[in-house]
């Protein structure tokens, strides 16, 4: 999975806490916490561990991943508004 260079520059600035609250808008419900490590998972079964320190960016590996992990597509983004 790949974004376009515009839709990158926009999610890569994106915060603990606006990738947490898309995840709760999409349906994902948290399933266990350990310390800073949140997993969450959604109703199709889909699991996510999150590494969560409040208003701290995540690296471009690590954001990468992690959508991939999401699996959220450039439209899924904009209909969470994490990008417009």
């Amino acid at each position: 999975m790949s974004f376009s260079p515009q839709i990158w520059g926009q999610i890569r600035g994106l915060t603990a806490d606006e990738l947490v609250r898309g995840l709760e808008r999409d349906g994902w419900r948290r399933a266990d916490t350990s310390g800073a490590s949140f997993v969450y998972r959604h109703p199709d079964g889909r699991t996510v561990s999150v590494h969560y320190h409040p208003r701290k960016t995540y690296g471009p590996k690590l954001l990468r991943s992690l959508l991939m992990d999401i699996g959220w597509s450039e439209e899924d983004l904009r209909r969470l508004k994490l990008v417009r």
